[in-house]
């Protein structure tokens, strides 16, 4: 699945009397950005260059000084060393380049060129890069595994199911499972709006609709920036906080691990709960706690991931409290409510608003706000670990996910 990252590694020998600035970066040529299929080096900065909205440009200074500073427009936005340019708006913009150094100073500025793209981007989700679902009662059904089906067989599933508005969902399973997805461009940081939408099977219930309790199964979304520019989800990641990152409830460093089902276990059953097998896959976690995913009497399949070969899969992030209530008192009627807000599959899809994500709300691992351009890949993972009888495991699904800055034919965004 990886594919190779073409560019240029080597060093420039930069003669000390040079009064014009040059540059080391990734070739740019009319409508081509920051991705791993360009091959071509530029050993010189022009004074003209030309990128679609919302690709980026990747620049790589040789020159060494003591401080760099990039500005656009004038406004200083950079004072590390590498600077990649990245627009969602289509226009002339000016940058600048100072490297101050007291023997070798430089400063050089140059014009950029945002155009509209040739091809008129996606709004949903065009790539799927990570499908490692934990297990439950929906795994190898949602999608549905086939005998000799291999991960890249299972990815291609997932990536049919929800790309564009097929709107087939698909299932994480139980805590910490996840998948990561793309779309054919970044998706910009508007500041004061919200940037992308994904839609769930969430719904409230009949009874006491106003309390926003029914089927909430949240999960966690995750965001990254591809900083260097490979077209691949190895960058650092980001958490969007949602209304209960900062929450006492919330525990930010959990870790389970779930075990293959023991062929030789004993298997025993609890027909007033219609679960076939209340001990078939075990898990633990480092709070020191074990528990199981039971097989219910709904769900025959194996729940256990089949394409994968180890015995064992762990998975680690933010921990949400649980938020399922049985309110008959008896395992039969099982409420989970809503979060307020910042989850998938946390409220019914037509509350838009509610399903709606700001990259701006990213923090890093110590919970400190990061200021993001755009996100190029998305991860949402099931956020509870919760069991609720024949309910079984809490586990989020989704099937869609649209960028909101993009015009819909027939209905511009506002």
């Amino acid at each position: 699945m990886e594919r190779p990252h073409r560019g240029y590694s080597g060093s420039y020998n930069i003669p000390y009397k040079m009064k014009k600035i040059v540059l080391a970066f990734v070739s740019v040529s009319l409508f081509c950005g920051c991705t791993d299929e360009i091959p071509m080096v530029n050993l010189g900065i022009d004074d003209v260059y030309y990128i679609a909205r919302m690709q980026k440009l990747d620049f790589h200074p040789a020159l060494t000084g003591e401080r760099y500073e990039w500005y656009v427009d004038g406004v200083l936005v950079s004072e590390e060393r590498d600077y990649i340019f990245l627009s969602g708006e289509e226009g002339d913009y000016n940058v600048e380049l100072k490297i101050i150094d007291p023997q070798t100073p430089y400063d050089f500025s140059f014009d950029i060129h945002v155009l509209h793209e040739e091809i008129e981007y996606s709004a949903y989700i065009s790539k799927v890069y990570e499908y490692c679902p934990a297990p439950g009662q929906f795994i190898n059904e949602m999608p549905r595994y086939e005998e000799g089906d291999t991960y890249e067989t299972i990815l291609q599933k997932v990536e049919e199911s929800i790309s564009g508005t097929n709107d087939i969902m698909i299932s994480l399973g139980g805590y910490g499972g996840y998948v990561t997805f793309g779309f054919d461009h970044t998706v910009i940081n508007v500041h004061g709006e919200k940037d992308f939408q994904i839609w769930g099977n969430a719904f409230y219930e009949l009874l006491n609709p106003d309390e926003r309790g029914g089927s909430a199964e949240p999960g966690i979304v995750m965001v990254s920036y591809d900083t260097n520019c490979n077209g691949l989800p190895d960058d650092e990641w980001y958490e969007l906080a949602g209304s209960e990152y900062y929450s006492k409830d919330t525990r930010h460093t959990y870790s389970i691990t779930y075990q293959r089902p023991d062929p030789d276990r004993e298997i025993v059953a609890d027909e007033d709960n219609s679960l076939d097998d209340i001990y078939y896959i075990e898990w633990s976690d480092n709070e020191g706690q074990k528990g199981y995913i039971a097989k219910n009497i709904f769900h025959n399949q194996e729940y256990f991931p089949k394409w994968v070969n180890s015995d064992e899969i762990s998975f680690s992030g933010s921990l949400l409290a649980n938020n399922a209530e049985d309110i008959s008192g008896n395992g039969s009627y099982f409420v989970l409510y809503s979060f307020p807000w910042g989850y998938v599959d946390n409220h019914p899809n037509e509350y838009e608003d509610l399903n709606s994500f700001d990259i701006s709300w990213a923090v890093d691992s110590d919970g400190n706000p990061v200021d993001l351009p755009g996100v190029d890949f998305i991860r949402v993972y099931t956020g509870i670990n919760q069991y609720c009888g024949w309910l079984g495991e809490t586990s989020t699904e989704l099937s869609r996910a649209q960028d909101l800055h993009i015009d819909l034919p027939g209905r511009p965004n506002p």
